[in-house]
């Protein structure tokens, strides 16, 4: 999520791939070369994808005898870890079974994922759709909106079958509306607490203290941005510290950004995407008098997923439906 975290990575792998080389030169490691070999094509695939990080389905498919090294081997010992004794990475589900599909085994937990479009291109209902599926399963889900009110979006998620009363009411929905003016006082005070004028810690944004949410959907960072008119420097450190924030309390968290139809940048400044961990994209396609619906898995950082761009639609009383298998061309014609 953080750039920090992705250099370390980076760097780590780039001494351990040289340091394995250089030791099977050496013939101080006794695996067989041919293992060595595909650790060492497999750390370099991984800097070559600008990933930072090694998938998890690569590494259980390391052979075992790469972990037969000599005691004097340390960086090799500390990057091949034996698969089994390895915590595995933990995955949610979105519940919209074509991006699941997509998404192969899901965004990891704690991600922070975009969901960019033009207008009208559902995002706003994927959102409800994902965070309504989430409530099923009895995971608290946070909602924040600078656009829409709470009993709107009670009401849109009811057009589609969604009872977002029954999961306020056994507390596992909350929505917040955030006002661009309380944003720019947090902003201030974020500012001086970075120049030692204050003492008290100042969060980007204030969440009820006695709900902790597994998973938070912001509607958008577009509105947010809009706050912001005139001190883009002072949005960019906003939005970074918003993304930490997030991170820190380990919650999988959805933004909401508005592009063009077709986008070439995915949020207001460009900031928001590189601090993401994924990026979603919904198309909304002209086709001479017609519109044709779309999505595409961009980016899911470290992880596999589906790079094409598929066939979606919306459905009244039931929301938004993938369709993995048939593809579709984005240029317009």
């Amino acid at each position: 999520m953080a750039l920090k975290r992705k250099e370390a990575n980076s760097t780590a792998i780039i001494k351990s791939a040289a340091s394995l080389a250089e030791q099977k030169e050496a013939g101080s490691i006794t695996s067989k070369s041919s293992s060595i070999d595909i650790v060492v094509q497999q750390m370099r695939a991984t800097l070559a994808s600008g990933s930072g990080v090694i998938v998890d389905q690569t590494a259980q498919s390391v052979p075992a005898e790469v972990h037969e090294v000599q005691q004097g081997s340390s960086m090799a010992q500390q990057v091949m870890v034996d698969p089994s004794t390895t915590p595995s990475r933990k995955f949610i589900k979105t519940g919209v079974a074509g991006l699941d599909i997509l998404l192969v085994d899901g965004i990891p937990q704690g991600a922070a994922v975009i969901i960019c479009g033009g207008t009208g291109s559902g995002k706003t209902i994927l959102n409800l759709q994902i965070m309504a599926n989430a409530c099923e399963q009895g995971k608290k889900c946070l909602y924040l909106t600078l656009e829409e009110s709470e009993p709107h979006l009670i009401e849109h998620m009811a057009d589609f079958g969604w009872d977002s009363r029954k999961h306020i009411k056994d507390g596992t929905l909350m929505f917040l509306r955030l006002n661009p003016f309380d944003i720019m006082r947090n902003v201030d005070a974020l500012l001086a607490k970075e120049k030692g004028e204050l003492l008290i810690d100042v969060k980007p944004v204030i969440i009820p203290g006695d709900f902790v949410p597994a998973m938070i959907f912001v509607d958008s960072l577009t509105a947010i941005s809009a706050a912001f008119i005139g001190r883009k420097d002072t949005y960019r450190i906003y939005i970074e510290k918003l993304f930490r924030y997030f991170e820190e309390i380990g919650a999988t968290v959805f933004l909401i950004t508005e592009t063009e139809q077709i986008p070439t940048r995915f949020s207001p400044t460009g900031t928001e995407e590189f601090l993401a961990d994924g990026v979603i994209i919904l198309y909304s396609i002209q086709r001479q008098n017609m519109r044709e619906r779309a999505v595409e898995v961009l980016k899911m950082r470290g992880v596999a997923h589906q790079r094409k761009v598929v066939a979606m639609r919306i459905v009244r009383g039931f929301g938004v439906e993938i369709f993995p298998d048939q593809e579709v061309f984005v240029k317009a014609i």
